[in-house]
C-alpha cells in the first residue's frame, strides 16, 4: 500500500523557516521523482517543486526560487522541503506526490500558516 506522510508544518513569523518531511512506503522510493505541491485557501493546488529520483536535479516554481530547497535521503525514503524567508503568501496546506510507473499518491498534507 502505497502511503506518503508529510510533517513538520506549523506557525511562522514572516522572514522565518521551516523544514517539511515526507515520509514514503508501499514503493521503491528511490525509483521515483517526487515533488511537492501547495493549496491556499479558495485557490487551486499548484506544483512548488520536483527532485528526480537520484536528486541529481531540482526544479522549482518561480515563486518560490531561491528560497526554498528540495531534498532527498533515499536510504530514509524521505523526501524534505526546506522553506526559508517565508512569506505570508507561502501560507498553504504543502502536500508530496508521486506520479509515474502506475503510481498517482498524495499524502494528507501539512500546514503552514506564515503570519505576524
Amino acid at each position: 500500500q502505497v502511503q506518503l506522510v508529510e510533517s513538520g508544518g506549523g506557525l511562522v513569523q514572516p522572514g522565518g523557516s521551516l523544514r517539511l518531511s515526507c515520509v514514503a512506503s508501499g514503493f521503491t522510493f528511490s525509483n521515483y521523482f517526487m515533488k511537492w505541491y501547495r493549496q491556499a485557501p479558495g485557490k487551486e493546488r499548484e506544483f512548488v517543486a520536483e527532485i528526480t529520483s537520484t536528486g541529481h536535479l531540482t526544479d522549482y516554481a518561480n515563486s518560490v526560487k531561491d528560497r526554498f530547497t528540495i531534498s532527498r535521503d533515499n536510504d530514509k525514503n524521505t523526501v524534505y522541503l526546506q522553506m526559508n524567508l517565508l512569506k505570508p503568501e507561502d501560507t498553504a496546506v504543502y502536500y508530496c506526490h508521486v506520479l509515474g510507473r502506475g503510481l498517482d499518491a498524495w499524502g494528507p498534507g501539512t500546514q503552514v500558516t506564515v503570519s505576524s
